[in-house]
């Protein structure tokens, strides 16, 4: 696959401003042929933006700054991280941003990686696991209608996920299913991402697909744009 042709898809048919970036799970020898190594960053979501600059690979030990991000993402976790993620855990409990039954059902990657290797899509070596966008409610409309997620039709049903947001990601690619998340706020504080922003997903399986979709979804909505200004500049208003 042209990863550089589909980045610029994706970049013009959401009218993206900043680039689409890749993610794949891999094995230490892999990731150091291919990229620097990633110095470590206090959550998981932080090496989303740093990818936007450039390749690097991220060793498992590199997302312990986050035990919850590090756990979503498959990571073999230590002792010690295991008892971090537990009293943070239990504080988010205590303090009800989540709920007692909530942590066991918190998507977790299938695999169990030595790192991930990060960087911008349109420059991507080989196949990435999922890909990530950033979306203003306008662009998040085409993604949604994209993927399929605005159909009204039977056993249908869109979603847009939340807290945390690093659980978009395992959802995205054991579905295999494009999906939004409108994040959390550990997301928003270590990224930074303006808050107009939502996270969009896309698993690597249905890249291709989906931005073919996009495409033509751009296409059909520049056609249902003019239909509805010409009926705004033709509007009369009906006698009451």
């Amino acid at each position: 696959m042209e990863y550089e042709s589909v980045s610029t898809i994706l970049i013009r048919s959401l009218d993206l401003t900043s680039p689409p970036v890749a993610l794949a799970y891999v094995d230490a020898a892999t990731g150091m042929a291919t990229a620097k190594r990633g110095a470590p960053a206090p959550s998981s979501c932080s090496f989303w933006r740093n990818a936007e600059a450039g390749f690097f690979f991220a060793p498992a030990a590199s997302h312990d700054g986050c035990p919850v991000g590090a756990m979503v993402m498959g990571f073999e976790l230590s002792h010690p991280l295991k008892e971090e993620l537990g009293g943070l855990v239990s504080e988010m409990i205590n303090r009800h941003y989540l709920t007692s039954d909530e942590p066991a059902r918190i998507p977790v990657n299938a695999s169990t990686p030595e790192g991930i290797l990060y960087g911008p899509l349109s420059k991507f070596p080989f196949a990435p696991h999922v890909v990530l966008c950033w979306l203003t409610p306008s662009q998040a409309m085409i993604f949604n209608e994209a993927a399929g997620a605005a159909i009204w039709a039977e056993k249908k049903v869109s979603s847009v996920f939340g807290r945390p947001a690093c659980a978009a990601l395992p959802y995205s690619t054991k579905n295999n299913t494009p999906v939004l998340s409108f994040g959390c706020i550990g997301m928003r504080t270590f990224t930074e991402i303006s808050d107009d922003r939502l996270l969009a997903v896309i698993p690597g399986t249905k890249l291709q697909e989906f931005a073919q979709q996009a495409e033509q979804t751009r296409q059909i909505n520049t056609e249902m744009q003019s239909l509805y200004a010409a009926r705004k500049n033709d509007f009369v208003a009906r006698p009451v």
